[in-house]
């Protein structure tokens, strides 16, 4: 716990996934050039001072991406690097695709995977590839080959419908997570990815002994509660998922509010908020 400068009680929590990186206006859905994520930072210094701000004691930082150009997020993979060589308080995530296209981006990137405080490889199929497709297996049998051979999680995106919908995204966990740990981001990212994985299949995978991992960041709000319930009822489940804010694409004050008020500041707030990001995200054994 801490006091910022107005005097505030503050607690301190782990984010497992931020971005940093400005991307460049983009005339998304056919209407005007817009930037619309207005909190972007492009700068280390720049990230830190939010982290201050928030009461955030480590974070994994990602690049940013949402324009449909794969190039400007791989750009940034050195900037997060950076970052996590300046500040032991931030691990480093780097961009990785599925898609053969980017075949020599993916390879220049994986050569950074043992980089200082490099922790995670990012995939999203927002950009293209799909989990199914057999024009991309060769890529992501990389990806994950990589992470494995450097204690890394691979870091998903998910959200409803096409290719980053939970029953495609849930391909890679069958074929990978048995030992390479899957975060699954956003939790489904809506309805129906919620009610599928709270429903059963997320404690069905961690039955059989995949290394899957999640967080809520973007949930519908009975998701928190109903999760936090199974996990109770259950008996497992409380030591998968994490706090993420998704900054700047998401609200941290709004996504701290919601998990607290789910959790409390109980065991299973210790796991959410600090130890399960130290399990995936922090400093490697040994190191």
């Amino acid at each position: 716990m801490g006091r910022p400068e107005d005097g505030r009680l503050m607690r301190w929590i782990n984010d497992a996934h931020r971005h940093l990186g400005v991307l460049p206006a983009y005339p998304f859905y056919g209407g005007p050039p817009v930037a619309p994520a207005v909190a972007a930072r492009a700068t280390i210094g720049a990230l830190l001072s939010d982290l201050d701000r928030e009461g955030t004691e480590r974070a994994l930082v990602i690049p940013n991406y949402g324009v449909p150009d794969p190039g400007i997020a791989f750009s940034f993979n050195e900037l997060c690097v950076e970052a996590a060589g300046k500040d032991d308080r931030i691990a480093a995530a780097l961009w990785t695709s599925p898609r053969p296209a980017d075949a020599a981006l993916t390879d220049a990137a994986l050569k950074l995977a043992g980089e200082h405080g490099v922790r995670a490889l990012k995939l999203s199929f927002l950009l293209g590839g799909r989990a199914g497709d057999p024009a991309c297996a060769p890529q992501l049998d990389k990806i994950f080959a990589a992470a494995r051979e450097h204690d890394l999680t691979v870091h998903v995106h998910t959200s409803p419908g096409a290719a980053s919908d939970i029953d495609e995204v849930g391909k890679l966990v069958d074929a990978y997570a048995d030992d390479v740990r899957l975060h699954l981001v956003h939790f489904g990212g809506g309805m129906s990815g919620h009610i599928k994985l709270v429903g059963g299949l997320f404690f069905d995978w961690i039955a059989a002994g995949k290394q899957v991992y999640t967080d809520l960041s973007w949930a519908i709000g009975f998701t928190p509660r109903w999760l936090a319930e199974e996990i109770s009822r259950r008996g497992i489940g409380h030591d998968r998922v994490l706090f993420a804010s998704d900054e700047p694409w998401g609200d941290h004050p709004g996504e701290l509010a919601k998990l607290t008020a789910v959790v409390g500041d109980g065991e299973l707030a210790g796991h959410v908020f600090r130890s399960t990001f130290d399990v995936l995200y922090g400093p490697k054994k040994g190191a």
